[in-house]
């Protein structure tokens, strides 16, 4: 059983920057950031592999967002810079234990992922 607490979501402006924590409590192989805007489906966004070498984006966000990992302290971090309106939404840490294996159609699915935080609302202003 994994643990997931996510924090640094707030109400920022649009054009800041913000940083995501996801601290999880037991061993990791793959972690997600996924989220949800109100009246809409949960979305990938970014994915990081258990050694933190190898990342991937969803293209909505590539060059805005950084993913990365301390994996000593099993940590996932989510840097958001260039914050657009669109980006609100609650943010959600994911782990996908049931495989090692990094194939992008897998961890870019939602049911890929077995361990899942209790999400971080992120607020974008305009």
């Amino acid at each position: 059983q994994v643990q997931l607490v996510e924090s640094g979501g707030r109400l920022v402006q649009a054009g800041d920057s913000l940083r995501l924590s996801c601290a999880a409590s037991g061993g990791t192989f793959t972690m997600g950031w996924f989220r949800q805007s109100p009246g809409k489906d949960r979305e990938y966004v970014a994915a990081i592999n258990w050694s933190g070498g190898v990342t991937d984006y969803t293209e909505a966000v590539k060059g805005r967002f950084t993913i990365s990992k301390e994996k000593d302290k099993n940590t996932v971090y989510l840097q958001m810079n260039t914050l657009k309106p669109e980006d609100t939404a609650v943010y959600y840490c994911a782990v996908r234990s049931r495989s090692v294996t990094w194939y992008l159609g897998a961890i870019r699915k939602e049911s890929e992922y077995d361990y899942w935080g209790q999400g971080t609302q992120v607020t974008v202003s305009s």
